[in-house]
């Protein structure tokens, strides 16, 4: 077959417009995002003046903008979570560093982890009371120690020598919390049958933790949890909030989790691994994974609270059986949501 001139040019734009060229890119760009909690528990309406609800309001967007603007600047989502949960530490609103509550003995035991989704390092500490930002505590364990968690002295120590910003245990003391456990021991020792106002509060103490979720730039998750642990709390007693599958966890195949609630449940039930196994293992959503974990396995047990989660494109679930859970978040395009009540 004999090709004229047309035919050999028509032939070279065709190949020429078909084959792979460098100058044409894929334009799409790996999502971010940031959720954060402040606790859960019966918050309702009712129980909260306009002055606080505006307060916590505040805090959550102050601490979850934190978080975002490193991430949009390119910064590691480890980074975003450490920032994030120091805003929440440093606020007397939430159990959590300044704002931790008191033990049976009228002391401070702090407990928090951290876990990086890239590498599946982890890091925890347990039961210290000095150091003021926990979860830095955490994430030096992870990343300077050959061991997943320390806990008391030895684990106060190893953070005095990592430089980290230590304090007296008095620093961490409020008013609200000092009241609190005054009024759960009074209930204990009256050991009578108390009002629907009372028995709401004092189950209340039995929840509070903050948490913060991220996916960076890269591609990577990371989460982590801090908390003061339960009010009146006995013999040492650990919840689910230093512990990597309960309190928290991440994997870049499914997503990253951080958890609030009456952490024995927590615990008994790996509620963050739990999640993101449904999600590797059976293909959920992370929306689906964390309705079927918090409403179906850890409301069958007895136990209630809350996870935060997102996933490794970005998409997110706040999800809770309990009135409310103090929550925030920040989208890839900047948009903020911030929410006290379940029904928001």
């Amino acid at each position: 077959m004999q090709l004229n001139y047309s035919s050999i040019r028509l032939f070279f734009l065709l190949f020429i417009a078909c084959s792979p060229s460098s100058e044409k890119t894929d334009t799409k760009t790996q999502s971010i995002g940031i959720v954060i909690h402040g606790g859960a528990g019966t918050i309702l309406r009712k129980n909260m003046t306009p002055e606080k609800e505006a307060a916590y309001r505040s805090v959550l967007a102050q601490a979850v903008k934190v978080g975002y603007n490193i991430l949009k600047n390119g910064g590691s989502s480890q980074e975003a979570v450490e920032k994030t949960i120091h805003i929440m530490e440093d606020s007397p609103l939430f159990n959590a560093g300044k704002g931790a509550v008191l033990t049976a003995e009228e002391t401070i035991e702090l407990d928090a982890s951290f876990m990086n989704g890239a590498t599946l390092d982890a890091g925890a500490i347990s039961g210290v009371k000095t150091i003021k930002h926990p979860i830095s505590a955490a994430i030096k364990v992870m990343s300077n120690s050959p061991h997943v968690m320390l806990s008391g002295k030895g684990a106060d120590e190893f953070a005095h020598e990592q430089g980290l910003e230590i304090v007296e245990p008095e620093y961490f003391f409020t008013e609200r919390r000092i009241n609190s456990l005054r009024k759960v021991k009074e209930a204990e020792q009256k050991e009578i049958q108390t009002s629907a106002l009372e028995e709401t509060f004092l189950r209340n103490q039995r929840y509070g933790t903050v948490g913060c979720v991220a996916l960076d730039s890269e591609g990577n998750l990371a989460a982590g949890t801090s908390t003061g642990g339960m009010t009146n709390k006995k013999w040492n007693r650990i919840g689910d909030a230093p512990i990597i599958g309960a309190g928290t966890y991440a994997n870049n195949a499914t997503c990253a989790i951080s958890a609030t609630g009456w952490g024995e449940f927590f615990i008994r039930s790996v509620v963050a691994y739990d999640i993101s196994a449904l999600m590797e293992y059976k293909g959920l959503t992370i929306q689906e994974a964390s309705r079927i974990v918090i409403h179906e396995k850890v409301a069958s047990l007895g136990g209630d609270g809350g996870v935060v989660g997102i996933d490794n494109q970005g998409n997110i679930a706040m999800e809770m059986n309990t009135p409310g859970m103090y929550r925030a978040h920040i989208d890839n395009d900047g948009t903020l949501t911030v929410k006290i009540y379940k029904d928001e």
